[in-house]
């Protein structure tokens, strides 16, 4: 359908500075000319013909300068009302032109915005956006060349070029490119492709009305070296004539759509967010999701075609989920010439009740310009009309804060050309299924990106001059974006109050310094409880345990422990919990939550009775004591673990298999089972602190947690008084002095051992003497002092032959045969060492057969074979690796490194004695990591 040339298409304003472009564009128009004056401003009106029907073009002229281009815009606009809005002239080329082409800007920097600091001035600010459909359409103009045949008073050769790029604006004429103003440019704006004076005025002047589209357009008359008057005479009308041609080549193609619902162009985005920082990858994702989709149809792109749908940019609440899609819309409006669709869903909100489809439909065809009498009254109606009347459009559809999918569906447009970005803290399943909607989650930010929210929020000079202070602030908010949010308002309105006080009074309260009693918006807690909205009364209870549960994160088995619910309900809490993005699924079948979640949690826990929350407790711990407990017998089969209580009813411990599924498991709840055990002390659970120190113990010395050992069985000292067992007390003392003298406290590690030996003799348990005495010889031999060592070991030795052990006579055998050797005494080393590996092998004790061939090895390569030391180093690290024994490995690899140096084998010691390194400094061994990087560099200097 084609509209008469006597059809009114609309109304336009077009200002220029200088006369030259003034005259440039009149030729363009029509008379009769209307003259008119408004508040000392002089308007010439003519008219555009198109083949689609006539403009109307508003003539005036600002002078120069951005302040003057604003005013006399904002004054026309409250004249003409136009639809369209064009600054029309001449700019200063500064990259990639050539005089007489014209750039189309798509952005704007007021290269004279900023601040100078002590070190610098802040770069770059981008001011006003253009209007994005204008660019669209602009974009398509430039490709086509077809812009070129409009030029008065005839077509020029060669023939100008435009582009599409960035442009400066400031007061400044820059004549030269080495001046002060325009290494600035160079630096801060460098993708500008023009300089000129208005343009920053003119759009400012053009966004008082947001439903004015605005553009700059400009004819380069000269380069920023180079500037003459006598230039200026040819290039400021030749440039002006182009950019004049262009605008109105533009301005012809800008028809209005024959349907009058869809003449009206909707743009129901919020106001474009603030201060947004980081989000680079998320954003990017967004880029990828729609680039993909537009290449994935013929036609699709910029000028029409399939684009996507992008659901469920989802996270927990505050997290910054419409921060981040109204930021990634306002950033690409030029994709979506055909309008933006907003609406809040209230899914999680202060509203009562979410907004049902049937409103959200009907507020859309509110926007679209369909009169009231055409709605239908039927939801189904409402929305097919709805999707007729998007079909084909190029438009951008927001649904924010969504509940379920059920409430998306009705909204989501049928045409292949529409962009839907859907928030919601929950995962919307069935949109990904059913629609193909991708899922794009939200984490807290990182370090940096939460560092420069505050420096957004209160000052890059406050921020830097607190560093720590800051740093604290973002650890006590985690780098969640609302607490960040929040802290930086509290600051902020606080300017007598240093960062240092600001964390200091968030440390001290925790969660209630992020709260607001008047403005639930503006509270952390508050926006979390919206969350809770759709949960049952289990799946509230469920969410507040996890709260006070000990560790940094959780499993389902665990978790049926903790709330006593069968298998099936607890994986469905936790299901429900992570659908709604309070918890996070982790590798492993691990859940967890964020720290201020998590004392949300803590917060709805203490609403419980106290019984709940203690029986919860009892059973959580228990569970895990009892497959660590598990977890240590296969670990390490031939050490007499004291059996702990039974534990509370219907608890029973998690299945593990082997030795590796006991390390596995192990690794992987460490951190939650010395939570535990903090707990249970901090609970008077005294036998539990004991029983999962005793449980942990060749853990911690096969991984080399060293420090974790000793602060496991410190706590369990603290215990142990209160336990009436008098081998409990012989047991912790002895464990507690081996984790002391690992660590080369030896003073403490005596001590200790002493205290075990003593007591072991007034108890007249010979086990536990035999055991101390063994103890005993590694601390001593930790010291250096051999002779001790070794009549230690001998005297443990007697004790486990006279009590039938041969698993233990046989480590105390290569204990005798290693000091032995270490004090020169060969044949008898070899001689223990010899009748320990054969016990060993005889009861299947790996770890004992392990360290026996370490002592082999030893006694080898100091006696001169270092084939055979390799062969004996080699077998005992295969040994130790299959036991995951990484602490005694580090000592093979350092040992086989020396016998691989003297078979001058430097290589495969360089190999070896590189791992070994690596080794001890994962586990904080420190002294012996210098010792191997000294003789690696002793190696490379051979």
């Amino acid at each position: 359908m084609t509209t008469s040339n006597d059809t009114v298409l609309g109304t336009a304003v077009i200002c220029t500075a200088l006369d030259v472009e003034y005259r440039a564009v009149r030729e363009h128009l029509d008379g009769p000319f209307d003259e008119r004056e408004k508040n000392g401003t002089l308007y010439q009106v003519g008219t555009f013909r198109t083949g689609h029907g006539r403009w109307v073009v508003a003539l005036a002229q600002t002078g120069a300068g951005n302040t003057q281009a604003g005013i006399e815009l904002e004054r026309a606009i409250s004249v003409f009302h136009p639809q369209i809005v064009l600054f029309v002239g001449v700019a200063g080329g500064r990259k990639d032109v050539t005089p007489g082409d014209v750039v189309v800007a798509d952005e704007i920097y007021d290269y004279e915005s900023g601040k100078d600091t002590a070190s610098e001035f802040l770069p770059r600010i981008k001011t006003k956006a253009p209007a994005h459909r204008l660019i669209a359409r602009a974009k398509a103009l430039a490709r086509d060349d077809a812009w070129q045949h409009r030029i008065l008073p005839a077509t020029p050769q060669p023939l100008p070029k435009a582009i599409i790029k960035p442009i400066a604006a400031g007061s400044k004429v820059i004549a030269d490119q080495n001046a002060a103003t325009a290494r600035y440019l160079a630096t801060y704006c460098g993708d500008a492709a023009a300089v000129e004076m208005e343009g920053y005025g003119f759009l400012h002047g053009a966004y008082v009305n947001d439903t004015v589209q605005a553009l700059v357009v400009r004819g380069i008359s000269d380069l920023l070296s180079g500037k003459t008057e006598t230039a200026d005479a040819h290039w400021q009308p030749t440039a002006s004539c182009h950019a004049a041609a262009f605008a109105f080549e533009l301005l012809a193609r800008h028809t209005t759509p024959p349907n009058p619902a869809a003449s009206t162009i909707p743009h129901q985005l919020v106001a474009a967010p603030t201060r947004f920082v980081g989000r680079a990858d998320q954003l990017a994702e967004l880029d990828r999701a729609v680039n993909a989709a537009e290449g994935s149809s013929p036609g699709a792109g910029p000028g029409g075609g399939a684009t996507t749908m992008i659901s469920a940019i989802g996270g927990t609440g505050g997290i910054g989920k419409t921060w981040l899609a109204l930021t990634w819309a306002y950033r690409h409006l030029e994709r979506f010439p055909d309008g933006q669709l907003f609406v809040d869903l209230h899914a999680f909100s202060p509203a009562d009740e979410p907004v049902q489809p049937a409103v959200a439909v009907r507020g859309f065809l509110d926007a679209l310009g369909v009169d009231p009498d055409r709605i239908p009254t039927d939801l189904d109606a409402q929305a097919t009309l709805y999707r007729s009347l998007v079909a084909g459009r190029r438009m951008l559809i927001v649904l924010d804060n969504a509940a379920t999918s059920d409430q998306v569906a009705p909204l989501l447009p049928g045409s292949p050309s529409c962009t839907v970005l859907v928030t919601s803290r929950h995962r919307l399943a069935s949109l990904i299924d059913r629609h193909g909607a991708r899922h794009l989650s939200l984490d807290v930010l990182s370090v940096e990106e939460a560092r420069g929210l505050l420096a957004a929020r209160l000052g890059a000079d406050r921020v830097a001059a607190e560093p720590e202070a800051v740093d604290e602030l973002i650890g006590l908010c985690g780098g969640h974006p609302l607490a960040l949010s929040i802290t930086a308002r509290t600051a902020g309105t606080r300017p007598g109050v240093t960062l240092a006080e600001a964390a200091a009074e968030l440390r001290d309260l925790g969660l209630e310094a992020l709260d607001h009693d008047t403005d639930p918006a503006a509270s952390l807690p508050s926006v979390l409880s919206w969350s809770l909205r759709y949960f049952t009364d289990e799946q509230r209870t469920v969410f507040a345990l996890l709260g006070i549960a000990p560790g940094p994160d959780t499993t389902q088995p665990a978790v049926a422990a903790l709330t006593a619910l069968p298998a099936a309900r607890a994986r469905r809490a936790l299901s429900v919990l992570e659908e709604a993005s309070l918890i996070e699924w982790r590798t492993g079948g691990r859940y967890a939550m964020h720290d201020l979640v998590r004392d949300y949690a803590t917060a709805i826990a203490h609403d419980l009775p106290i019984d709940t929350r203690e029986q919860a407790l009892v059973r959580v711990m228990d569970y895990h004591l009892h497959t660590a407990h598990h977890a240590g017998r296969l670990v390490s089969p031939h050490r007499q673990l004291l059996q702990p209580d039974p534990p509370a009813s219907s608890i029973d411990p998690y299945l593990l298999s082997d030795v590796a599924d006991g390390m596995t498991w192990l690794d992987a709840e460490h951190a939650t089972l010395l939570a535990v055990q903090r707990t249970a002390a901090a609970s008077g659970r005294r036998a539990v602190v004991w029983h999962l120190a005793q449980a942990l113990s060749i853990f911690h010395i096969r991984r080399g947690h060293l420090r974790d050992e000793l602060t496991s069985w410190r706590a369990a000292l603290d215990a142990t008084s209160h336990l009436l067992d008098p081998t409990v007390g012989i047991r912790t003392h002895r464990n507690l002095g081996n984790a002391c003298s690992r660590l080369e406290l030896h003073e403490e590690a005596t001590r200790h051992l002493a205290q075990a030996l003593d007591l072991a003799i007034l108890h007249h348990c010979l086990t536990e003497q035999a055991h101390t005495h063994r103890a005993l010889a590694l601390a001593w031999e930790r010291q250096g002092k051999n002779r001790q060592a070794l009549d230690h070991a001998r005297r443990a030795l007697d004790l486990y032959r006279t009590l039938d052990l041969p698993v233990w006579e046989a480590k105390a055998r290569n204990a005798v045969g290693w000091l032995s050797a270490c004090l020169g005494d060969f044949t008898t080393a070899r001689d223990q060492c010899r009748a320990a590996l054969a016990l060993h092998r005889h009861h299947d004790d790996a770890d004992g057969e392990a360290a026996t061939l370490d002592s082999l090895g030893f006694i080898a390569h100091r006696t001169g074979d270092h084939r055979l030391a390799v062969e004996h180093y080699h077998q005992a690290l295969t040994l130790r690796r299959n036991l995951g024994n990484a602490y005694e490995v580090a000592g093979s690899l350092d040992w086989l490194g020396h016998a691989h140096a003297a078979l001058s084998q430097h290589d495969r010691a360089r190999a070896v004695w590189r791992e070994a390194l690596e080794l001890y400094r994962e586990q904080g061994r420190d002294d012996d990591a210098e010792r191997v990087q000294h003789q690696l560099n002793d190696l490379d200097h051979t």
